[in-house]
């Protein structure tokens, strides 16, 4: 499971962008945000990066 889908909300931005940032498919990306397929180890760490934020934010729930 991961939580690209909220840190994705949480920024106001979009799959389509992340995907055009990615060089992927929104179809990718897309399934990523809706846990339909998981991320390379190397994709995390590129998508965390683009997003400015920590691999284990897009991993492990905040605490509220």
């Amino acid at each position: 499971m991961n939580r690209i889908k909220e840190v994705l909300k949480d920024k106001g931005i979009s799959q389509t962008w992340l995907a055009k940032q990615m060089g992927k498919s929104y179809n990718t990306v897309n399934e990523y945000s809706r846990n339909v397929r998981q991320p390379s180890l190397e994709d995390l760490y590129k998508i965390a990066e683009i997003l400015k934020v920590e691999v284990k934010d897009l991993l492990i729930e905040r605490k509220k």
